[in-house]
């Protein structure tokens, strides 16, 4: 059984694993033993309240409890900016008239922001390569949202997730070739590395404040504005499914897209319900394809724990789960659980119950 539970101290040799795997470019989650477990302690304190929850780290495993293995991992930061300054670039139109010429340019540009200031980012997503089939990515991205709408009063309205850009199989971005390296005198790697760990104060002290105007960059560097790494583009188009658009931000060191959503009008919030929990003492066939999967969570706080079972199991009033599904959630006959589609098939669970 796959499992969604907050992220523990026993997981850090399996994180340290999957981030040495993951290669250059995932810079909020370092293959450095020492900042990861620093990043679990950080979750620990905030499921555990002992820090404001507003404040807070939420990071989730993907346990597969046949092998006792944590096999993937997401997070949501409660609010950015607060104690680091985030930064990105706002892209926009710089407009040059001269009536008198009859001359009219507009001129595509990049302006130094922190308008994210304050806001929730869905982060930290990293799924081990044995697992990438089944849905299990899509549960481990898509559990945060059940989370986010359970404990609305900690987070902001608008969500949004900054995307990875383009760089090549050496780790080079050639925006970052082309303007970040004119400014600081180290590789984009290593750069993205130390703003990922949180050292961020070169950015503020040695980037341009001045807006960039992208004819002055090469073709190569203009091109990858906006877009994604090959690898992020399946990560983008769920995230546009349930509602994310691109807001005009993008990464001041790739390029990389971030793309924002309101919490109320996230799909799996949108079509998400409630039910009573009734065990079934009659099997109940788990090994159904994901289109027909919906998830389930206990809405704890401290404990958030999250499955899939069968569409099929959902009733009017209540949903009937095996012993062995109740247990690893934690509940009980009675208790109040949530249940949303774990993919897209085009009808929401109580359109299912209907048909």
């Amino acid at each position: 059984m796959l499992i969604i539970r907050p992220l523990q101290e026993t997981d850090l040799d399996d994180l340290y694993r999957m981030a040495k795997s993951a290669g250059k470019g995932l810079t909020s989650l370092p293959a450095n033993k020492d900042r990861l477990a620093g990043k679990i302690n950080r979750a620990q304190e905030t499921f555990n309240q002992r820090c404001a929850p507003e404040a807070g780290m939420y990071l989730f495993a993907l346990e597969d409890t046949e092998l006792k293995q944590c096999v993937g991992i997401s997070g949501i930061e409660a609010r950015v900016g607060l104690e680091e300054v985030f930064y990105n670039y706002r892209l926009s139109t710089t407009v040059n008239a001269s009536r008198e010429l009859g001359v009219h340019v507009r001129t595509p540009t990049l302006h130094l922001s922190n308008d994210m200031t304050d806001t929730t980012e869905i982060c930290s997503l990293l799924l081990s390569d044995t697992h990438r089939k089944g849905g299990s990515g899509l549960l481990l991205s898509r559990c945060r949202f059940m989370y986010l709408d359970d404990f609305r009063r900690h987070f902001s309205e608008k969500v949004f997730a900054e995307m990875r850009g383009v760089s090549d199989e050496s780790g080079r971005s050639p925006l970052w070739d082309a303007l970040g390296a004119r400014f600081f005198d180290m590789e984009f790697s290593q750069a993205d590395y130390l703003s990922g760990v949180g050292n961020k104060s070169f950015i503020a002290e040695l980037m341009p404040k001045f807006p960039i105007y992208l004819p002055l960059l090469p073709g190569a560097a203009r091109a990858v504005i906006g877009r994604v790494h090959d690898n992020t583009a399946p990560a983008l188009k769920m995230l546009q499914s349930e509602g994310f658009n691109f807001n005009g931000l993008v990464d001041i060191f790739d390029g990389g897209p971030l793309v924002e959503a309101f919490i109320h009008n996230i799909r799996t919030v949108r079509e998400s319900l409630n039910r009573h929990v009734l065990i079934s003492r009659k099997p109940i066939n788990l090994e159904v394809p994901a289109e027909e999967r919906v998830m389930i969570s206990n809405r704890s706080f401290r404990d958030f724990r999250v499955t899939t079972i069968p569409m099929q199991c959902i009733k009017p009033d209540t949903v009937s789960i095996p012993a062995e599904v109740a247990e690893a959630l934690d509940v009980s006959s009675g208790d109040l659980v949530r249940l949303a589609p774990l993919k897209d098939a085009g009808r929401s669970p109580i359109q299912m119950v209907a048909h």
